[in-house]
């Protein structure tokens, strides 16, 4: 699936700072907690919620925000369609990452399990 130009450059230079409350919103309204939240981000991308506050307090984009990442090898089998786009068909990279991010967050949100959530 192509995502538009636009839709790439959007998710290039968003923060990962504006979208983490958004974050933390969702999952804590479903009855789920921010450690549960920083231990989805943590399998995804290795960091700690040490260095999640250190990249939030710098505002780094998402573009920034993945380039740090150690991405995990387990995360290609994030699949599903997440706001609108299947994930598995995403071409652009970084797009790619910031929903599987997404997906995460949305699965922790709907009260999935955490080892389905983790692929463990």
């Amino acid at each position: 699936m192509t995502t538009t130009p636009e839709h790439d450059k959007r998710m290039t230079e968003m923060t990962f700072s504006s979208v983490f409350p958004h974050y933390v919103t969702k999952v804590e309204r479903k009855g789920r907690t921010k450690a549960e939240l920083y231990e989805v981000i943590h399998w995804l991308t290795g960091f700690d919620e040490q260095k999640v506050q250190e990249l939030m307090d710098a505002k780094v984009t998402f573009k920034e925000f993945f380039d740090q990442a150690e991405l995990n090898p387990n995360a290609e089998l994030i699949k599903g369609v997440i706001c609108g786009y299947r994930i598995e068909e995403i071409e652009t990279p970084l797009t790619k990452q910031v929903r599987y991010l997404d997906k995460l967050v949305d699965e922790l949100a709907k009260g999935k399990k955490m080892e389905k959530i983790l692929r463990a």
